[in-house]
């Protein structure tokens, strides 16, 4: 997959695709079927399959003291899409500039003359341009006279009504990752490099490998179920584990972040990228009156962890 961030220095190699534009954040069941429906018209116009996104996301760019909300980095979702039969990843750098495009331009500057689009497809609830001025029907029309073509989709419903990154943030947020894998179509994961702890885990008989959450919605917090994947070095491979999401209350006021115990594990993986993929929650997280206890706790914790990831 070609990652293309900037629509003014675009390959002629690069163009000519068929693209869905959209945040895409969790790649859920809704965009899914959206990627399908791209893959059928990129085919019948022998086109490349592409996706046309914003880093900065928007929402981040505008508010930037807001709270965290992104379900996936921009690293898991390029990998999600590529997953899925993405060739073309116009993953736009959202800046001062582009922002201010109003829709005729932002159609014309950015999706006919920069990534020279032969169609796009958009929700039916999509606005672009300078202060969302445009919609749909504008951006038909403009196609019209720009050259590409324009299919709009309706929103997908789930158990849970629309599936939206919005529903799905909130079953993250309630402790249910399994509900949200089922409007995500795949497991929610948490991807990112290991960084170096305080090893505490190590000194306590339960080394852990820490990610930070920076940037990302946080589920609830607590201690989980997961499946690992190292996805590069010389552990490259798929494993099983307990991990807990949390502040750790024993230990004084402290960032939010991710601590992962691999099972039957031993190596060295710091600074490798890790996906860790949320399962079940198994408990919320504490604050013990003593460190035996703790201990006592987390053997129990990851004894219920491999009894439920024995049947997934």
């Amino acid at each position: 997959m070609r990652i293309i961030r900037d629509y003014q220095y675009v390959e002629p190699s690069d163009t000519n695709a068929v693209a869905a534009i959209g945040n895409f954040d969790g790649v859920h069941l809704g965009h899914q079927a959206v990627l399908k429906k791209v893959h059928s018209i990129a085919k019948n116009l022998s086109a490349p399959v592409g996706v046309v996104t914003f880093e900065p996301h928007p929402r981040s760019y505008f508010a930037p003291h807001a709270p965290a909300f992104r379900l996936m980095s921009p690293a898991a979702k390029a990998t999600r899409l590529e997953k899925l039969g993405v060739e073309k990843l116009y993953e736009l750098n959202f800046n001062a500039k582009i922002s201010k495009l109003n829709p005729e331009e932002f159609a014309r500057k950015v999706l006919s003359d920069g990534l020279k689009l032969k169609h796009v497809l958009v929700g039916q609830d999509f606005c672009f341009g300078r202060d969302r001025k445009g919609n749909v029907q504008i951006l038909k029309d403009l196609g019209v006279n720009l050259g590409f073509g324009v299919t709009t989709l309706e929103l997908i419903k789930g158990d849970h009504g629309e599936l939206s990154s919005t529903s799905i943030r909130q079953l993250l947020s309630d402790g249910k990752p399994k509900e949200a894998a089922s409007q995500l179509g795949h497991w929610h994961r948490i991807e990112g490099p290991i960084i170096g702890g305080e090893q505490r885990g190590r000194v306590l008989g339960y080394p852990t490998a820490n990610m930070e959450l920076h940037e990302l919605h946080l589920p609830k917090l607590g201690v989980y179920a997961v499946l690992i994947d190292i996805l590069d070095g010389p552990y490259k491979g798929s494993y099983k584990g307990a991990a807990s999401i949390g502040v750790r209350p024993m230990f004084g006021k402290n960032t939010p972040n991710l601590e992962t115990y691999i099972f039957d594990f031993s190596g060295d993986i710091y600074g490798a990228q890790v996906s860790i993929a949320l399962v079940e929650y198994l408990r919320p997280e504490l604050s013990f009156d003593t460190v035996d206890i703790l201990v006592k706790q987390m053997a129990s914790d990851c004894e219920k962890a491999k009894e439920i990831l024995c049947k997934t």
